[in-house]
């Protein structure tokens, strides 16, 4: 973790404390790249998160952490239920997760139509390790 990446990891530790204890939220990626899937929930347990993966919108939905998930760092195209859809369904649900949308396509309308649907974020990769976390405090303080 390089000098800023520790500063910003005390700022989000400093940002969730409860009760005395740290609070650890839970962030959920779901994105069809398995090499993406693996690296960036250790990148967020680096900065204190508790993190988990799915490859897909039908697991994490069929998951028992949807409830539990504070933010959804989520991929757009994937095979399936896109990362729109999965927008969509968690609305339709009632659960309101700030989703971080992630995307190689740099198309300006699905990212003004993610963010129109209320997405905290819109990331293009590849994404900086700061640019993700900024996206990831933001989100989880409502910003």
């Amino acid at each position: 973790m390089d000098a800023v990446s520790k500063v910003l990891h005390c700022f989000v530790m400093k940002s969730h404390r409860g009760n005395g204890a740290t609070e650890r939220p839970l962030l959920s990626v779901v994105d069809d790249d398995e090499m993406l899937r693996e690296s960036l929930p250790d990148l967020l347990r680096e900065f204190g998160f508790v993190a988990r993966a799915f490859s897909s919108g039908q697991e994490f939905l069929s998951s028992d952490y949807v409830d539990e998930t504070r933010c959804l760092i989520l991929d757009v195209a994937m095979p399936g239920m896109s990362g729109l859809d999965l927008q969509k369904e968690l609305k339709r649900r009632g659960q309101a997760i700030p989703i971080i949308f992630i995307s190689g396509q740099k198309d300006e309308d699905i990212r003004k139509q993610a963010l129109k649907q209320g997405a905290a974020s819109f990331l293009h990769k590849p994404f900086s390790d700061s640019a993700l976390l900024d996206a990831v405090n933001a989100a989880l303080s409502g910003e």
